[in-house]
């Protein structure tokens, strides 16, 4: 793994010291708290969907494989990602069924044809398999002009069941205060500091140190009504059979 892979991959899994530097440390703890357990608990072949490089790959010690599917063009280069096969946009090459699981993590909202996407993927996961996905809900646009969407709890389910999929779960990480803070956070690193470089860099650790400790506190402090949230973790599941399905 080269130094540019290494350090993306810290910025997804961070560890608890991180809170002191990190700008995005409140989004990425939340996701792999998440993820963790239910990563641990998904074996066979799965596909990742958007992997880009493979971030969470690791978590998912029980799989028979693991196999990387992205789009060409988008809105970042592949220059540190780990692809094992790009599509067309449109059609996976794989066969009916050949997924025992399929993830995609923050990849649905640069995708605008999302009922042509869930079919295809429904297409290759075997039946009674489950999907993984993360969505930004409180974020900014990123990846212009890729980014075409932002869904709400009840709208990613709708849009799932409507292509014949069960949901299984829907969970919200960072509740208000924390999603609130993470957003400070992120203007303050891309607009008030990068612009200065090494010493925006410098000046970005004691502020990540105090915001990120500051969150953490007040959001165990505060009352929150889980209608505001940084991002969503879906589980859904393929069904049986058509019957299943409707019911």
């Amino acid at each position: 793994m080269n130094e540019v892979s290494l350090a993306r991959r810290w910025q997804f899994l961070p560890h608890p010291i991180a809170a002191l530097y990190q700008s995005t440390f409140l989004i990425r703890r939340a996701l792999f708290k998440k993820l963790k357990p239910i990563a641990q608990e998904m074996g066979g072949d799965i596909l990742d969907f958007g992997c880009g490089s493979k971030p969470y790959r690791s978590l998912f010690s029980a799989c028979t494989s693991y196999i990387g599917v992205d789009i060409a063009v988008s809105g970042h280069d592949h220059a540190d990602s780990n692809v094992d096969i790009y599509y067309d946009g449109h059609k996976l090459p794989f066969d009916d069924g050949a997924f025992d699981a399929i993830v995609a993590f923050e990849v649905f909202e640069h995708v605008f044809n999302i009922d042509e996407l869930l079919q295809e993927l429904k297409r290759v996961l075997r039946p009674g398999g489950r999907i993984l996905l993360t969505l930004p809900f409180a974020w900014g646009e990123h990846e212009a002009p890729y980014d075409f969407a932002r869904y709400t709890s009840f709208g990613i389910r709708s849009v799932i069941e409507r292509n014949g999929m069960v949901v299984h779960s829907i969970e919200k990480t960072n509740a208000s205060v924390e999603a609130i803070q993470q957003l400070w956070l992120a203007y303050i690193d891309l607009r008030l500091l990068r612009p200065f470089g090494l010493f925006g860099k410098v000046v970005r650790v004691p502020i990540a140190a105090v915001m990120n400790l500051a969150a953490i506190v007040l959001g165990r402090i505060l009352p929150e009504d889980g209608t505001f949230y940084s991002n969503l973790v879906i589980q859904a599941d393929r069904p049986l059979d058509a019957a299943a399905a409707a019911a």
